[in-house]
């Protein structure tokens, strides 16, 4: 890539790093997800507002990548040791991962131990004597039962630990992905059916055909979403997801967040997967006080397992007391971390609605949104 680090490289206001973990969390089956960078890169990375919840740790990797794959190991295990799980390796420069394909390898792993993607050789193989720049063709290369491998590749984590003991990850020999490591362990690996469309992006080429890929005609819906509550004892307010000290709480089963509960609602009315009181019931069933960041994130997921992801967000919140304008760029931030969105993707505006009804009056606060999601590819 001449020097350029490809995993930064906008793709329509996006890294492309983030378009990966959009498609990695698009599969219902990912849980966790570790990212493994650079030392120099693992703050920003870690600190990005298009991070997803999945993502529950960014650690530093190592010199080759069977020491990287092994730090996010550890990290993964910090979270959740059970050996039963599968663990998925991806490469962060395959941004065009379907759901269908993670699900596929998942299966197989649970099923067999260890599986991989592989697609066919299409092209004729030939073994070159001299090198490629000015040597010979030595002979051609029977293809008929080659296959070039993908990610994401899956291990049971068993075994991974058992090929980690018989090969430690500072082991002198190099192994190019995790079924070579499984191989050298006699670890059967099964092969499923791999997706030509699964590009790995290598060469500046790449780059644009995935980003033409990524940014090409895709479906795209839009929710609407309103919410309104009365103030109610006690302190602080939370709107937008930001806590506003000073002004009184807003009263509902929850911690009263309008902004958020509309929000919620445009989403799952983008999706088409109902709306926020049938998910979460003002009574025993959603615990008390539960603080409505929890609530988007839930829907959030519940929106990506449907197959779409949030791309913009418009709304407007409604009152006369207290005055916003101070905080709307907090609550645009906090919005756009909540939805893994660049905050150039938020718009929050504030209105007293002239003054008329109950927001006027300084009784209750109510909001507008407008959100759009678009098919994950």
């Amino acid at each position: 890539m001449g020097g350029t680090d490809k995993l930064a490289v906008d793709v329509a206001g996006r890294p492309l790093l983030a378009w990966t973990l959009a498609a990695l969390t698009a599969a219902p089956e990912v849980g966790r997800i570790v990212v493994v960078t650079s030392d120099e890169r693992r703050a920003e990375i870690a600190a990005a507002p298009w991070l997803p919840p999945a993502v529950i740790e960014v650690v530093t990797g190592g010199a080759r990548r069977q020491e990287s794959v092994h730090a996010g190991f550890v990290a993964l295990d910090r979270h959740d040791p059970d050996e039963s799980g599968v663990i998925l390796v991806h490469d962060a420069a395959r941004p065009l991962v379907e759901a269908a394909l993670i699900a596929s390898v998942v299966t197989a792993t649970a099923r067999h131990g260890a599986a991989i993607p592989v697609v066919p050789v299409a092209e004729t193989l030939k073994r070159i004597d001299g090198g490629l720049d000015g040597g010979i063709v030595g002979e051609t290369v029977d293809r008929t039962a080659l296959g070039a491998a993908q990610t994401p590749q899956g291990i049971r984590r068993d075994l991974l630990r058992e090929a980690y003991r018989r090969f430690p990850p500072g082991d002198p020999g190099t192994f190019t992905d995790e079924a070579a490591l499984l191989e050298a362990c006699s670890i059967a690996v099964h092969v499923v059916p791999g997706d030509p469309g699964n590009l790995k992006v290598t060469l500046p080429l790449d780059l644009r055909r995935a980003a033409a890929a990524l940014t090409g005609a895709r479906a795209s819906r839009t929710g609407i979403g309103h919410d309104s509550h009365p103030f109610g004892p006690g302190m602080p307010l939370r709107l937008g997801g930001v806590e506003i000290a000073g002004a009184p709480a807003l009263a509902g089963h929850s911690d009263g967040d309008v902004v958020l509960h509309a929000l919620a609602d445009a989403l799952l009315g983008a999706a088409a997967l109902g709306d926020l009181g049938r998910l979460f019931p003002a009574d025993a069933r959603t615990p008390r006080g539960i603080a409505s960041t929890v609530l988007v994130e839930d829907v959030r997921r519940r929106v990506e397992a449907a197959g779409w992801r949030p791309t913009s967000v418009d709304l407007t919140v409604i009152a006369a007391r207290p005055r916003l304008g101070a905080h709307l760029e907090s609550m645009r931030d906090a919005i756009a971390r909540l939805l893994g969105l660049d905050p150039a993707a938020v718009n929050v505006k504030a209105s007293t609605g002239n003054l008329d009804g109950s927001e006027g009056a300084g009784r209750s606060i109510s909001a507008l949104v407008v959100a759009t999601v678009e098919a994950v590819r």
